[in-house]
């Protein structure tokens, strides 16, 4: 809910909140909370008080666009696999502890799957960003990286059961089937909803995008189930977001320029069709 002067308008934040079945009292508790961490300052008082975002909170919350970018593109059928998988292996010494539970935390997050201590394997090119992410915590020289189409676990071999047997795709799949059932209910209230309504739904949207997608591996098609539910999933989302990008505030969020290329990109044949 951060708009583009870095400011959240209190009274909005409490309505939605209240839509989201928060009540006052949590809402100053969580405000009061924000503003003791240094996340933001509070101008005002109550529902008239106007929040502003510090330089530290508007540098930490950007999204992950290319992130984004690549999910939208394999769902289009843009980001074809090429049978090779991409692994790393670190060892970092016992002294270096923090880098290296850094490292290993960084590696699950864009999709790496562990095979055994300190060996990860993933279906997408991931190089650059395992270097880059060494390279900040100052552990590149203990960080091997390494491509094969030759990859064999115990007796598994063929790569749709090995993505069966790396990542819990049931798991994914309800976590994207719940999302479905979100976006699908959302899309409906929206093309009525007043301006509280579509900032309520931005904020659960958001909410179970990332719950869907914080864990999927965003694996090629070629290795999972079909018709994989994710596609469908997010692809009612982009419909969410085509719906919510015709009728912006005059003051935006700043989720809206974050995501305007990425969601111009996504919602274009959602909008054509409107």
């Amino acid at each position: 809910m951060i708009r583009e002067d870095a400011t959240i308008d209190a009274g909005e934040l409490y309505d939605v909140a209240n839509a989201l079945g928060m009540t006052d009292q949590q809402v100053r508790l969580c405000i009061k909370r924000l503003a003791a961490e240094g996340r933001f300052l509070q101008e005002g008082r109550g529902r008239k008080a106007v929040l502003r975002a510090t330089e530290h909170t508007r540098r930490t919350i950007e999204p992950d666009l290319e992130f984004v970018r690549y999910m939208y593109a394999q769902d289009r059928g843009r980001a074809a696999w090429d049978g090779s998988w991409h692994l790393a292996a670190f060892a970092v010494p016992e002294s270096a502890r923090q880098a290296r539970d850094a490292m290993r935390d960084a590696i699950l997050r864009i999709g790496g799957a562990p095979i055994q201590g300190g060996l990860y394997v993933s279906a997408n090119p991931w190089k650059g960003r395992i270097r880059s992410t060494a390279s900040e915590l100052g552990v590149v020289d203990h960080v091997t990286t390494s491509t094969t189409r030759d990859l064999t676990i115990g007796t598994v071999h063929e790569p749709r059961a090995l993505a069966e047997h790396l990542w819990p795709l049931k798991r994914i799949a309800d976590d994207h089937r719940r999302l479905l059932a979100t976006a699908e209910r959302f899309l409906t209230e929206l093309r009525t909803a007043s301006h509280i309504q579509r900032l309520t739904i931005s904020v659960a949207l958001a909410a179970e995008f990332t719950r869907a997608v914080e864990h999927d591996p965003l694996l090629p098609p070629q290795l999972l189930p079909q018709p994989w539910i994710g596609t469908a999933a997010r692809a009612a989302t982009a419909a969410c977001w085509a719906e919510l990008l015709k009728s912006q505030p005059a003051q935006p969020i700043r989720l809206f320029r974050w995501y305007s290329e990425v969601i111009a990109e996504v919602a274009a044949p959602e909008l054509d069709r409107s």
